[in-house]
């Protein structure tokens, strides 16, 4: 996914609580021209649109500065929202223009229903939402499929079978495990019930022997009488 965003750079001098206030968004562009910055402002709204389709280190944005002017493709590096009120407070864009491979996060998607679940009655237990990957910014996949519907309860799938593609390099450890089919939970609530259903019975069964006993007693006490 590759999205367009026009930005302005921010004045010098501006508060960057006024600018919220009056509904922009301060933001910062870095890797442009080497090590140096340029602070921007964007519209509210725009960066509003822009987060509900791009996503941190995934989504390659065409950013197009439109009083330097400057344009070129970045990726969201970081948001920072207000710790109170969770509104943006402010962006962060990397220049991948002449920077090579860089370090990305992909959402991995988990496809099918496994047998575990469906026939044995397992629980599909997934230690992964994201990946970390290196690629050429245009070779920045949108998500990494995983088809998990031929595991069974006890199968375990690790990294290194994803099905990254090419010139795609995954960075970690390619024995971690990204999903496991569990064997079917227990209901502590139903087993707990069982067990008090068991004693009762044990109890109520104890009860009719000794009843059964005194019974018997009595009977004989009579008959010697």
């Amino acid at each position: 996914m590759q999205l367009t965003v026009d930005c302005q750079k921010r004045p010098e001098g501006t508060k960057p609580n006024a600018l919220r206030r009056s509904g922009k968004i301060p933001a910062h562009l870095y890797g442009h021209k080497g090590t140096e910055a340029i602070s921007l402002v964007l519209d509210a709204k725009v960066v509003e649109r822009l987060l509900i389709k791009a996503s941190v280190n995934n989504t390659l944005i065409d950013l197009n500065i439109t009083d330097v002017p400057w344009r070129g493709k970045t990726l969201l590096r970081e948001v920072q929202s207000h710790p109170a009120k969770r509104t943006t407070y402010h962006l962060s864009f990397f220049a991948v223009a002449g920077h090579g491979d860089t370090d990305v996060e992909v959402p991995v998607s988990f496809v099918g229903e496994p047998v575990g679940v469906k026939l044995e009655n397992g629980v599909l237990d997934t230690q992964f939402t994201v990946v970390s990957l290196r690629c050429a910014p245009e070779n920045i996949p949108e998500a990494i499929s995983v088809d998990v519907s031929n595991m069974h309860v006890g199968d375990i799938l690790y990294v290194d079978a994803l099905n990254l593609p090419e010139n795609v390099t995954y960075l970690g450890d390619s024995e971690q495990a990204i999903a496991t089919i569990l064997p079917p939970q227990v209901d502590a609530k139903a087993e707990d019930e069982a067990e008090a259903e068991a004693a009762a019975a044990e109890a109520a069964e104890a009860g009719e022997t000794e009843t059964e006993g005194e019974e018997q007693s009595e009977s004989a006490t009579s008959e010697q009488a």
